[in-house]
């Protein structure tokens, strides 16, 4: 789920930033540049794990920042094909299901991967798992789940355009999507399989 990803960059430390250590002042520019966003083809950054190298700062003209070159190693959010991961329900739609962890919120369980027999009430707007005529299992909105990583799908952020037509495009296309399946037995809501 987790991988240690290594990044060499530049790093800029302003003025204001002088009195930490120097250490301290790259760590937290490291964070604030990479930490909950998401790096095309590696994932989604936690935070910094550790600092492998950084060169002698230098002071950029007219600015007075100081540019360090560095080589760190990132914490990625980054499950694998085939895994097994926990997650709440967040939505249901005649679509699939809407999936979150505590930090992520772009998985998608679309219903040709929930198990054979499971139609949509759209009454309820949930979810039902037919297993016999008497009995009936639902997907409950919050109820954690465990379902398995099938794919994954990444959307560059980058805009062709400037046009305000592509900015609203682009915040409205996740950079980074997984795609899960409940179809095996011992997926699906966790408590039906407690007993």
């Amino acid at each position: 789920m987790f991988i240690l990803t290594k990044i060499a960059d530049l790093v800029q430390i302003p003025p204001s930033q002088f009195e930490q250590h120097s250490r301290v002042a790259i760590e937290n520019n490291i964070n604030a540049k990479y930490a909950n966003r998401v790096i095309q083809k590696i994932g989604l950054c936690i935070c910094m794990y550790d600092l492998l190298w950084a060169s002698e700062g230098l002071i950029g003209h007219g600015d007075g920042f100081v540019n360090v070159n560095v080589e760190f190693r990132m914490i990625v959010f980054r499950p694998f094909k085939g895994e097994i991961l926990f997650g709440t329900i967040s939505n249901a739609s005649p679509d699939g299901l809407k999936i979150r962890t505590d930090f992520f919120e772009e998985i998608f369980v679309p219903y040709k991967e929930l198990p054979e027999n499971t139609e949509y009430d759209h009454n309820e707007k949930a979810w039902v798992w037919v297993v016999s005529e008497d009995q009936r299992m639902h997907y409950d909105m919050n109820e954690t789940v465990r379902f398995q990583v099938i794919d994954e799908t990444w959307n560059d952020q980058l805009l062709e355009n400037g046009g305000q037509e592509a900015v609203e495009r682009g915040k409205s296309i996740s950079p980074y999507t997984i795609k899960g399946s409940m179809m095996k037995e011992g997926l699906g809501v966790c408590i039906w399989w407690d007993y």
